[in-house]
């Protein structure tokens, strides 16, 4: 029997019906009976919220029908499309001779690039200078109970990169076909199905670390040499052609390419970049603090009550353009339900972020709120200047809260010069309240000061004395480019790839692991274009 396969959009929901309604609710729209609507499923699922009296859940649902039906409706119903068979395009062809690669980092880049190169045959060796997943919770779970820091096993370090503690968004702007591949590997290796039908799915760091484990199995099945604790130092080659890498100051390590996937925070990976003659610039990136709200309090901001059963925990996306300065301020990363985590990787210095589980069912809700950070801001013009400005902040941070990695915290309204009242955080080790201004830049400082009461306009209630802000975020993004040719290769090092997040190209998980297959495709058909420069995959 012959079918036609549609999609209808925006079929709405009450908070209290079952998702099994969607299919009567489908039927009465196109003027057909339930029993002729075939192998339906959900593609797309959001919600409105902007009458907080009637919060609708909305859906796009997938379903096939006889060919020969009449579906009276359809020609006047702009929310139904049919969906044509979407033409397979493998780009992971074999290798026509397989390439000897090391892939620098086990975050999403990285993962992505050396799932993707062994998968076209080539030989790879994938390297992380932090632990495997499990014992990398375990050393930053030490940590956040007041032991010690370790350097390369920490928030910033170890498999999964700073991902694995984070909320787990591949929410991304990118319209790219492979972005769909990503999500379905995703799916394949443990992550929630439901992410490829949310409008902003999450995995949450509870999921993700499980992702992790199935991810690395999979590599190992394809042959990927795995090496941990194990830290490029150098390259090798000759009138700058990438020969090879040296591991941990002592090993040689022939290659044909190496793909460089160190993520925002290899801070000693730029400096020996820069000595080798790296081409490399400084790129501006943004600095302000965590802002923790009760999760009931943004839910009823957001939604008009404190929670339902059908409703995720709520977030929000605030930006606001100082006219004075042109500096943006916005909402980063925002964490419903989540903690606010210290995620130094330095000695002596003090860094936050957020983290969420998958369910987001805890107490707090938090976000950065961030102030874009020019060039102008350094103090010169060096490629490193912003690491150096990421540093000097960081470490103040970590002066103003004694010194034993703790965060610096204050009530929003006493930062904003009220009356305000207790400081209430979830960071981890703890938080020492002390007045943030003198931890802040100057130019951050003025430019928080100035969005809050725009925020509160746009999000009545969110000046509080119930909230408190956590300080210093500032691995919003890489501080510099490792400048690249057309091709994907280092426009000083032939047959070095600089990838991802790290590299300055990507800002979050998608957008690196998307980053990660082109530069390893890049790689893989680097043959046919190294003498022209063409871009390799688009």
């Amino acid at each position: 029997m012959a079918t036609i396969c549609y999609q209808l959009r925006e079929v709405t929901l009450s908070l209290e019906e079952d998702e099994e309604a969607l299919v009567t609710r489908v039927a009465e729209t196109l003027g057909l009976k339930k029993t002729q609507l075939c192998q339906w499923h959900i593609v797309r699922r959001g919600i409105d919220a902007r009458r907080k009296g009637r919060i609708l859940r909305v859906y796009t649902v997938q379903f096939t029908v006889d060919a020969a039906l009449e579906i009276t409706h359809g020609q006047h119903c702009k929310r139904l499309v049919v969906v044509e068979p979407t033409p397979t395009v493998d780009v992971f062809t074999p290798a026509a001779k397989a390439k000897k690669v090391v892939v620098v980092g086990m975050g999403p880049a990285g993962l992505f690039a050396a799932l993707t190169l062994a998968r076209c045959g080539h030989q790879v060796c994938l390297v992380e200078r932090g632990r495997p997943v499990e014992q990398r919770v375990a050393d930053v779970e030490n940590f956040w109970a007041g032991g010690p820091l370790n350097p390369h096993s920490n928030v910033q370090f170890g498999e999964g990169g700073a991902g694995t503690f984070s909320d787990g968004k591949l929410t991304t702007r990118l319209k790219h076909p492979l972005t769909r591949t990503i999500l379905e590997t995703l799916v394949a290796f443990g992550a929630p199905e439901q992410i490829l039908s949310e409008a902003k799915p999450h995995v949450g760091t509870d999921r993700l670390r499980r992702v992790l484990l199935n991810f690395r199995k999979e590599l190992e099945r394809l042959g990927v040499e795995l090496r941990y604790t194990c830290c490029v130092t150098d390259l090798l080659g000759a009138a700058q052609k990438v020969q090879g890498v040296i591991f941990n100051n002592h090993e040689e390590f022939l290659c044909d390419a190496v793909v460089l996937a160190v993520g925002h925070s290899a801070r000693d990976t730029y400096t020996w970049l820069e000595r080798r003659g790296v081409a490399m610039e400084p790129k501006p990136f943004a600095v302000g603090v965590r802002v923790e709200h009760p999760a009931a309090l943004i839910n009823r901001i957001q939604y008009g009550i404190e929670g339902h059963a059908n409703l995720p925990t709520a977030d929000y996306a605030l930006t606001y353009n100082d006219r004075d300065t042109g500096r943006g301020v916005y909402s980063f990363c925002m964490c419903p339900g989540g903690k606010v985590v210290q995620s130094s990787s330095e000695s002596e210095s003090v860094v936050v972020n957020g983290m969420s589980h998958y369910r987001r069912a805890g107490t707090l809700s938090n976000s950065a709120l961030v102030v874009s950070v020019r060039r102008e801001d350094f103090t010169d013009a060096s490629p490193l200047a912003g690491v150096r400005f990421q540093q000097h902040w960081e470490r103040r941070a970590f002066e103003l809260a004694g010194r034993d990695y703790r965060a610096p915290a204050q009530n929003l309204l006493t930062f904003l010069g009220q009356k305000g009242g207790a400081v209430v955080s979830s960071c981890r080790p703890g938080v020492v309240e002390a007045p943030l201004e003198q931890t802040l830049p100057g130019f951050v400082n003025e430019g928080l000061q100035r969005a809050l009461p725009h925020f509160n306009r746009k999000m009545r209630g969110f000046i509080t004395s119930e909230a408190t802000l956590v300080g210093i975020e500032t691995r919003t993004s890489a501080p510099l480019r490792i400048v690249r040719r057309q091709d994907g290769q280092s426009a000083t090092w032939p047959g070095l790839y600089p990838c991802g997040e790290g590299a300055g190209y990507a800002g979050g998980i998608m957008s690196a692991a998307l980053d990660g297959i082109q530069q390893a495709l890049a790689v893989h058909h680097s043959d046919d274009h190294s003498s022209t420069g063409e871009t390799c995959f688009e």
